[in-house]
């Protein structure tokens, strides 16, 4: 007999996603999983094929958005819960696919979006947005002041059409990078999590 998966009110996993120049042993990432795993969920760090592969060009879109349902299910299923308890994310990339998934239909507790690359650098025409209406849960965003994948005004003007509720939390000075800030990301991450689901 094959065990009824729970919904339980407050998340229980979490899986993360690379940027695409680094793989899931990512510092913010190790951040993120050490705070976390303190607070009781469990962690699934994910790499990309290409990265797997040693590669260094992203695969394509439905390949990566694959990867993080693939991992999402199979987290879900160790667990003992549906994708409903787990919260998606990661650093840039990474964060973008699992929004892509997500607004896609794969069900979630929420997205935790660090350095979400808004467009690509001087290239505020290229906008990564159109999917934002889809997003149906809550939504932090943790982004450096200095980020030139997205300003603080053009990311908050972009996200107001997240029809749920989203969190913006701004490292001072950072860039895309937020290189040095891993901890102040993990304590940004906890402390949602602990204000969303106390």
């Amino acid at each position: 007999m094959v065990p009824k998966k729970v919904s339980p009110a407050r998340p229980v996993g979490m899986l993360l996603a690379p940027g695409a120049g680094a793989g899931s042993d990512q510092p913010a990432l190790v951040a993120i999983d050490g705070a976390v795993t303190v607070a009781g969920l469990t962690v699934e760090r994910v790499d990309f094929p290409y990265r797997l592969a040693g590669r260094f060009r992203p695969d394509q879109p439905a390949v990566l958005e694959e990867t993080i349902r693939t991992a999402a299910r199979s987290l879900a299923d160790r667990l003992g819960v549906d994708t409903g308890a787990l919260l998606l994310g990661g650093r840039s990339m990474g964060g973008r696919i699992c929004s892509q998934v997500v607004a896609g239909g794969l069900p979630a507790a929420g997205l935790v979006l660090i350095s979400y690359p808004l467009h690509p650098p001087g290239r505020p025409d290229k906008l990564r947005t159109a999917h934002f209406v889809g997003i149906t849960v809550p939504c932090l965003f943790i982004s450096g002041t200095r980020d030139a994948f997205a300003t603080p005004e053009e990311l908050t003007t972009a996200t107001a059409a997240i029809p749920k509720p989203v969190t913006h939390v701004w490292i001072e000075g950072g860039d895309h990078s937020l290189r040095r800030r891993d901890a102040a990301v993990a304590e940004a991450v906890l402390a949602w999590l602990c204000s969303a689901w106390p």
